[in-house]
């Protein structure tokens, strides 16, 4: 192999940017130079944009406000394996894979109130131990079978299921012809599930979390919050939305999820319901839990999301938020994981306004593949403002009645309005539950408990078990870093080396250049040592100083790469994403970036972009690809890390698994679940909950690995693993650096 064959190497065959691509690269390229990082002239030699790796990571963030398109795959296959990849997304990013385990649900209905044609009844049951869903149950008077049921998730009503729009509201809606009668108008969350139950189906309305009677964690916490609590950011004990939470992936988004889930348990437990006759509606933040529980739960037959699928903002409220959720994807996407079962949806004079236009052609594109165009509609009534009125509302009473063969009228009629007290759950007979922080803790307690024993229980004690550990952690980790090895090794002409120095040394050539990741638009600066007399083998060092690391820019080696030479092996170095020329004064990034928003909820920056942790991991997994598919076929590929970029190693190569041959990794005892900043560079959602850094370096096995920085133990998953597989003498265990005997190791000695 020589390294002059890497700089021809810039086309492996045709390329060709599509408008999209150049589109994205012309905004990149203003938004680079207009940006005030560039821009700052107090800086006494500042470098300009050209200085900089053209890379597309370097952009402003995107944020919920952005523009969330979707790209159609054109065969059914295709669709269905990213459908695949994006409902894994979402079941991650929620916190619910492995799905917890199904507690029992302890419900408790009671306080019947009797109307003309329906019933209204108190509901309460525990999703998890301790933790309560909340809400009332409507039923029809005249059922001789089985019927349907209906849930009914509510968006940011003000006061929730308790909502009344008031006598004045209601005189200019019904003028304005949204709605039609006082008191169905004064509460069209309570007209929805009357209207439902009179037409034959039972309907559970359920609380969010922090309104009406769901007071266990307060609105202001589940719906406002805006800054961190130190008193709750705790490695041992911790609260929502701390850098804990969000690393073993516990947020308000997950827990309404989750109780959407026991909530089709709970109606399916009850005899007059027809559990293959289950459908779901709601608005706004309703509709976001809509979309989620359609996505992942097959036994929603119908779906109606009202005024929240959109190309535009995904959402604004943190309950509605989550770490990971929507990183290359959104709310179109996510309704169109429903197909082919009918759905209907609405749009109004709200960011849902240019949905005839944009999203809507998309999801009925999915649709038609499965030759199923029909059977999703838009109630397109941009007439209106934000809502679920009566229009809507007689839009999804058509869809249910289609679907589930009611053959009832359609048409609302007026009801009594019931108060606050008739619909209340808890009373001196029923008394509210704990709440505050110390049930909060206790929450997050059960919730973390409960997914170690469900990862516990994957841990491999043989060959076959393994595939279902490795089956496990590869779902998990290429949601939590949206990376995997196969994806480099499937994009055709992506990794291309571009050079921009060579040198000729008597034992070795020394390059510098890029290597482009052309797809993503992501550079890697590095440094190539290639002697003279190859022994096939590539070692890939990353480190703190980037690619000084294995040589300085007259290409004189290092004495760790001097070595490493000696002995026969290539050696790359790479500025791993901001590091080296990504930084204009020299000095380490200390922190991460943040979109513009003063809440201080983590999912807001990385519910839509990757943290600068799995960007560095990214590279590392490119720079493994790259020297792994070089057409000289190297014999070995090995990573090294021996400085504070051991963990960054330790995530790529659990992504690479095989493709690479031995690693040297330096913890120095790290762990994510002891980072205490949100936008520390070592922060990373979710990357805690499967087994943390000792989960990392047990899925690489059987692979060889010299672990540094742990005493004299191996990590206890990483020993479990490593033993299943009767390879246990891959594990190599050094008590400090000692570069000799590293590359002895790397050798095989």
């Amino acid at each position: 192999m020589q390294f002059s064959c890497i700089a021809n190497r810039i086309h492996r065959g045709p390329l060709s940017i599509s408008c999209s691509m150049l589109a994205s690269i012309l905004l990149f390229s203003l938004a680079f130079v207009c940006s005030p990082r560039f821009l700052a002239a107090a800086d006494p030699d500042p470098k300009s944009a050209a200085d900089f790796p053209n890379d597309l990571r370097l952009a402003p963030l995107k944020d919920l406000n952005g523009y969330f398109p979707m790209s159609v795959p054109k065969s059914i296959d295709e669709w269905q394996k990213r459908a695949d990849i994006v409902r894994k997304q979402i079941q991650v990013a929620n916190g619910l894979y492995p799905w917890p385990t199904k507690t029992p649900l302890n419900a408790v209905v009671h306080g019947k109130i009797q109307r003309d044609d329906y019933t209204i009844e108190k509901v309460y049951f525990e999703s998890l131990p301790g933790f309560y869903v909340t809400g009332n149950l409507y039923r029809p008077k005249s059922n001789s079978k089985p019927v349907p049921a209906i849930l009914c998730p509510h968006g940011h009503w003000p006061k929730g299921r308790f909502y009344d729009a008031g006598e004045e509201l209601i005189k200019k809606e019904i003028e304005s012809g949204s709605e039609l009668f006082s008191d169905s108008g004064r509460s069209p969350l309570q007209a929805r599930c009357v209207h439902l139950a009179r037409m034959g189906c039972i309907v559970f309305h359920y609380d969010m979390i922090g309104y009406a009677d769901s007071q266990q964690i307060s609105v202001d916490i589940a719906h406002g919050f805006a800054k961190q609590r130190p008193e709750m950011n705790s490695p041992e004990t911790w609260g929502l939305f701390s850098p804990q939470a969000e690393s073993h992936l516990q947020s308000i988004i997950g827990l309404q999820t989750w109780n959407s889930i026991r909530s089709i348990d709970f109606v399916e437990s009850l005899p007059d319901v027809d559990a293959n006759r289950i459908g779901v509606t709601g608005s706004s933040g309703g509709g976001t839990q809509t979309m989620l529980l359609a996505a992942l739960d097959d036994r929603i037959k119908a779906s109606f999301p009202a005024v929240m699928v959109s190309t535009s903002m995904q959402g604004g409220c943190t309950c509605e938020n989550g770490c990971l959720l929507r990183i290359n994807t959104g709310n179109i996407e996510f309704s169109s994981l429903f197909a082919p079962k009918p759905q209907g949806m609405t749009a109004a004079d709200d960011w849902t306004k240019e949905m005839s236009t944009k999203g809507f052609p998309e999801i009925r594109q999915i649709y038609s593949l499965y030759g199923k165009a029909d059977d999703v509609f838009l109630s397109d009534h941009t007439e209106f403002g934000h809502n679920f009125n009566a229009v809507s509302r007689k839009a999804m009473y058509e869809l249910m009645n289609r679907v589930f063969g009611l053959d009832a009228d359609v048409n609302e009629r007026d009801f009594v309005r019931s108060t606050t007290e008739e619909m209340s759950v808890w009373n001196s007979a029923h008394p509210g539950p704990e709440s505050g922080d110390a049930f909060e803790r206790k929450l997050l307690k059960h919730w973390h408990s409960d997914n170690q024993s469900l990862v516990a229980q994957h841990l491999p004690t043989d060959s076959d078990s393994h595939a279902k550990f490795q089956n496990l952690m590869h779902v998990a980790l290429t949601s939590i870093f949206g990376r995997s090895f196969n994806e480099e090794l499937n994009t055709e002409n992506d990794l291309e080396f571009e050079q921009s120095e060579k040198i000729e040394r008597d034992p070795y050539y020394f390059f510098s250049g890029t290597i482009n990741k052309t797809v993503r638009g992501e550079a890697i600066p590095v440094h190539l040592l290639y002697p003279k007399s190859w022994n096939q083998e590539v070692v890939i060092w990353t480190s703190e100083t980037g690619k000084q690391m294995v040589a300085d820019s007259t290409g004189q080696p290092t004495d760790a790469a001097n070595q490493l030479l000696n002995q026969g092996f290539a050696v790359i170095g790479a500025d791993l994403f901001m590091q080296g020329d990504f930084i204009k004064d020299g000095q380490p990034v200390t922190q991460g970036r943040k979109v513009a928003e003063k809440r201080e909820s983590a999912a807001y920056s990385f519910g839509y972009n990757h943290t600068l942790f799995a960007q560095r991991a990214h590279d590392i997994i490119s720079l493994v690809a790259f020297a792994k598919t070089h057409e000289r076929n190297p014999s070995a590929v090995h990573l090294v890390a021996v400085d504070k970029t051991g963990p960054i190693a330790a995530a790529a190569r659990a992504l690479c698994g095989k493709n690479v041959e031995r690693a040297v990794i330096h913890t120095h005892g790290f762990r994510f679940g002891n980072v205490t900043d949100y936008l520390g560079v070592d922060f990373v959602p979710g990357a805690a909950k499967y087994g943390d850094l000792d989960g990392m370096l047990a899925v690489a096995a059987p692979g060889n690995v010299l672990i540094i920085g742990e005493g004299d133990k191996v990590p206890l998953m990483t020993a479990q693993t490593y033993k299943a597989l009767g390879a246990s003498a891959s594990v190599t265990l050094q008590s400090q650096v000692d570069v000799a005997k590293l590359v002895d190791w790397l050798s095989g000695e």
